[in-house]
């Protein structure tokens, strides 16, 4: 008869002179297994990397020496777990990102709506992973190039994210002034140089489409806050960072 042996891989870290911190492969399936049950972010070993250079910052601005430490930390102070989470974020965007999105939005949502669809004058829009507020803000430009100032309309922007850090970024509304680049010349009016000064290095979002969003904090793990219907849903790149059996439910 056949005897089956589980390995156990020990929690063993091999020193590596180009390494700051020591990084065993213990450190990282706990990381990893932390990362998804927290977050529901599935990282794979490819990813080995990543966690170590974005946690690193962790430990180093809680002056600890190692990712042991840093786990032992990280389990004693619940806290924690929020800039954990904020750490492995992914947070790539940028405004008017894979454009034919929002001329879609434009064409089949936006436009059935003015034209009576909606009679209740009700209109909602979801940003699922809003990150520092570029695909909000995209949003929000086109809803009010199209809308207008129309009265009598009630039409929100709800965007969201687990990102804590970035969400303070979305809103604040200031971004590099190369960022108008990503943005075609029909919207460029919605994003103004600070202070009107043409030589600024930022550009700040007017009100006009500010006051069409609310930015909230928001873990798709936890129970659904919402009772209402949306008449659109922005989830781009969200759902690749999560298991089949997560995307189901």
């Amino acid at each position: 008869m056949s005897r089956i042996v589980h390995s156990v891989v020990p929690d063993i870290a091999v020193e590596d002179p180009e390494r700051e911190f020591t990084f065993s492969d213990v450190d990282f399936k706990n990381l990893v297994q932390l990362a998804y049950e927290y977050a529901g972010i599935a990282l794979s070993d490819t990813k080995r990397n990543l966690v170590y250079t974005r946690v690193s910052r962790r430990l180093r601005a809680l002056r600890l020496s190692s990712f042991r430490e840093y786990r032992a930390y990280l389990a004693e102070n619940p806290p924690e777990r929020e800039n954990f989470v904020n750490a492995i974020s992914t947070n790539l965007t940028r405004f008017f990102r894979e454009s034919h999105h929002f001329e879609h939005f434009s064409r089949h949502v936006v436009t059935p709506f003015l034209a009576g669809t909606h009679r209740s004058g009700r209109f909602r829009v979801w940003s699922a992973g809003c990150s520092t507020g570029e695909e909000p803000y995209t949003i929000a430009a086109v809803m009010r190039r199209e809308i207008g100032n129309a009265k009598g309309l009630d039409t929100r922007i709800l965007a969201t994210d687990i990102d804590t850090d970035v969400l303070r970024k979305a809103a604040a509304g200031e971004y590099p002034a190369k960022s108008l680049d990503d943005i075609p010349r029909q919207y460029r009016d919605f994003f103004q140089p600070a202070d009107r000064n043409r030589n600024a290095t930022s550009v700040f979002v007017t009100e006009d489409i500010r006051s069409l969003i609310v930015f909230r904090q928001l873990n798709l793990m936890d129970r659904w806050p919402f009772q209402g219907k949306f008449d659109a849903i922005f989830c781009r790149n969200v759902m690749i960072y999560s298991t089949p059996p997560r995307k189901r439910t």
